[in-house]
């Protein structure tokens, strides 16, 4: 009995010993943490980069399509803006601009004065649509990385089934709906 009870004592020694050694405790790594602020940042940095730091790859086109569309119409809308206000000038100088065939006019000054002022405002409009679609996002981006580590498992869900309920005034079962909400 002597000898057992020696290697009981041993074995607890040597449990503590081996428990409490710097040498077996593992480092934890530091953990990462999904930053919004960064992403938001990146996102005003350069569009489509804080869509691309929450792993979101898929937005990246759209996010330069819509960008791309609204200043290519913007470009567009001034090439077209600064053709009638040439040929305008043109004819307040006394020649012959595009719009003018064999001494007759196609548009008159007013005319040409309305299409100014129609692409002068498709083109402002265009500018302010790429201006909201560079805010959206950089919103996107923040929200994203604020969703980021949002839990999403099979435990969540929402029931909606019939149910019998009693009728407060007359005291009569009939049919409901139940509602089960599950986290």
């Amino acid at each position: 009995m002597k000898i057992s009870s020696k290697i009981v004592i041993i074995l607890t020694i040597l449990t503590f010993v081996w428990q409490t050694c710097p040498a077996q405790k593992v480092k934890k790594e530091p953990e990462r943490v999904h930053s919004p602020r960064k992403a938001t940042i990146y996102s005003a940095i350069l569009p489509g980069l804080g869509q691309f730091y929450n792993k979101k790859y898929w937005k990246i086109p759209i996010v330069y399509a819509g960008m791309g569309t609204f200043t290519y119409l913007a470009l567009q809308n001034q090439q077209e803006f600064n053709r009638y206000k040439t040929a305008l000038l043109q004819r307040l100088d006394g020649q012959e601009d595009e719009f003018t065939i064999n001494g007759s006019q196609i548009y008159n000054d007013q005319a040409i004065l309305n299409y100014m002022d129609n692409y002068r405002k498709n083109r402002d409009l265009c500018i302010i649509g790429t201006v909201v679609f560079y805010a959206i996002q950089i919103v996107d981006a923040n929200v994203d990385a604020n969703l980021f580590d949002f839990d999403i498992t099979d435990d969540l869900s929402l029931k909606i089934l019939p149910q019998p309920i009693n009728n407060f005034y007359t005291r009569t079962p009939m049919l409901g709906i139940g509602c089960t909400i599950k986290f």
